[in-house]
């Protein structure tokens, strides 16, 4: 069996994911720091719930994808999905 080269959907839910985890570090670590008044403090926690939710929905398609092809199911169908990679904001 060859290798073939990722679709465009699964870099775009790769770079899509990366992003987010970069982006839900900082606000972590602007967090942790302490010194945020409270309003800018309660808009990164909404943020990060924001980014959590992406990153699991992300995680739930690539899963789905590895339960796919575990399966034996090595044509690379697209999975059922509740939520299209394309459409996570971000």
């Amino acid at each position: 069996m060859s290798e073939t080269a990722p679709k465009p959907e699964d870099q775009n839910l790769v770079a899509r994911f990366e992003s987010a985890m970069q982006e839900l570090e900082e606000l972590v670590a602007r967090m942790e720091f302490g010194d945020q008044p409270l309003e800018k403090a309660l808009a990164d926690f909404e943020r990060g719930v924001q980014l959590t939710r992406l990153c699991q929905q992300a995680l739930d398609i690539a899963e789905q994808r590895v339960r796919i092809l575990s399966e034996g199911n090595g044509n690379r169908e697209q999975p059922k999905a509740t939520t299209n990679a394309d459409d996570l904001p971000l």
